[in-house]
């Protein structure tokens, strides 16, 4: 038996590995207009906040560039053509979640990235899973604000002791803590765990089974 009757998860860094296609999208912006890329690394201590955020981290200067709006819009044309070059499942994460599917687990994405490219990599992977998907939208609160997550209770039909929040980073404890509901850090996304438990993080997995097993003990 299950503790939970639906489970939220993040997008970045717990269901897929995106840093390879953000990396090359951030780049190809930089580089027109003559700023000097990323690493991998610095990538993946950008995210979590939102694309905007993640540019303004990865532009010298950040929103205070001359050319930011525009790198801003040069990043979303590229990544919307080429967010699924490289990106993948993490291994056994497909595996878990039909696994949870099919046992009755309702099942949802709420992430910080834009709203068109959550919608379109869910379609993409997971389009069998009948999964609710939703990212950054203008207007809406971004986590940690926990707006998203109440509106994701209400499509799912199911309350907040009812639900368990299911990320890889700082912002996902936060959010999960200011919706009200519990938080497993999953171990293979973009953060360390020392830094998770610092951030304060207490449930963790470090493998999808792992995370099987957890979500039913």
């Amino acid at each position: 038996m299950y503790r939970y009757q639906a489970v939220i998860f993040d997008l970045d860094g717990t269901l897929l590995d995106t840093l390879e296609d953000l990396k090359d999208s951030v780049n190809t912006a930089l580089l027109t207009y003559g700023c000097k890329e990323r690493s991998i690394d610095e990538i993946r201590a950008f995210v979590g906040n939102g694309i905007r955020n993640l540019l303004i981290q990865a532009v010298e200067g950040g929103s205070s560039h001359p050319d930011f709006e525009n790198i801003f819009q040069a990043f979303k044309e590229d990544y919307k053509k080429n967010c699924k070059n490289k990106t993948k499942p993490y291994p056994g994460i497909l595996e878990a979640v039909r696994q949870l599917k099919e046992e009755g687990i309702k099942l949802a994405v709420v992430s910080n990235k834009a709203d068109f490219a959550v919608k379109e990599l869910n379609e993409y992977y997971f389009k069998d899973l009948d999964m609710i998907a939703t990212g950054e939208k203008e207007g809406v609160g971004r986590k940690p604000a926990p707006d998203v997550i109440y509106k994701t209770l209400k499509d799912l039909h199911v309350e907040k002791e009812n639900t368990v929040y299911v990320g890889d980073s700082e912002v996902d404890i936060k959010t999960a803590k200011n919706a009200g509901i519990p938080c497993i850090s999953v171990l293979w996304g973009f953060r360390e765990k020392q830094f998770l438990m610092e951030e304060g993080g207490s449930v963790f997995a470090e493998t999808p089974e792992e995370l099987i097993s957890l979500l039913k003990n």
